[in-house]
């Protein structure tokens, strides 16, 4: 096989893996096995990062460890005021919300919210905080003292970790939602202080026959996104 039969399967097979990922928002209960999470994370600790600084730790989740955490975050929220410890976007405006609006329609229209039904709404909501029924949730972290470059490397974790849950066959679902309630995160977990949390990915095996599962998100085109300068 020649290099230029090698780089065409790879680019083949991570065009393949990007093009069908998608958010899981309802999974199976059965518990993705230890070996396959353990294959998971060595995919994703890959990972490119500032000065190979790798800042990012994870915390998983499994059988009573995850049905415990979901109850008491579930009851966390109803007193609660969301504290993230990196401030949520101030606002959508332009293109970024009319993206957001598509597909917060898709969503709604796949399991039958109408528009102004704010009760559903946030029914549909709160299933963030029950980790759409996954059987696992990862917490993930950054070193506080790195700041936004330690968050930017996490996220490039997190892209990572998606990637590798479509490729092993699971779903998953990467929710700011959850890091919305950091301190309590922190604390249930025994996070120390110095470090912040990005973000949380629940997965497992996807729900494929559920309605919410049925839709895909759009991408823009690349002539939207890049500016060539040639002169």
């Amino acid at each position: 096989m020649t290099t230029a039969d090698t780089a065409t399967d790879q680019y083949t097979a991570l065009a393949r893996v990007l093009d069908e990922r998608w958010t899981c928002r309802q999974f199976r209960p059965e518990p993705v096995p230890r070996e396959v999470i353990e294959t998971l994370l060595r995919l994703a600790q890959r990972t490119a990062s500032w000065c190979n600084t790798q800042p990012w730790q994870v915390v998983l989740t499994e059988g009573a460890g995850t049905d415990r955490f979901r109850a008491e975050l579930l009851a966390h929220i109803q007193t609660a005021t969301p504290e993230p410890d990196f401030p949520f976007p101030a606002q959508y405006t332009g293109v970024f919300r009319d993206r957001r609006r598509e597909c917060g329609m898709q969503l709604y229209d796949s399991v039958g919210i109408s528009k102004g039904d704010h009760e559903k709404t946030m029914r549909q909501a709160v299933r963030n905080f029950e980790l759409f029924d996954a059987p696992h949730v990862a917490i993930v972290t950054t070193e506080a003292d790195l700041g936004v470059y330690g968050a930017v490397d996490c996220g490039l974790y997190l892209g990572n970790f998606l990637l590798g849950a479509q490729a092993l066959g699971l779903g998953a679902a990467p929710q700011a939602a959850l890091a919305s309630y950091a301190p309590f995160i922190r604390g249930y977990f025994g996070i120390p202080d110095n470090r912040r949390v990005v973000a949380g990915i629940s997965f497992g095996y996807p729900d494929t026959e559920h309605p919410i599962n049925g839709f895909r998100t759009s991408r823009a085109d690349p002539d939207q996104v890049a500016t060539w300068f040639t002169g």
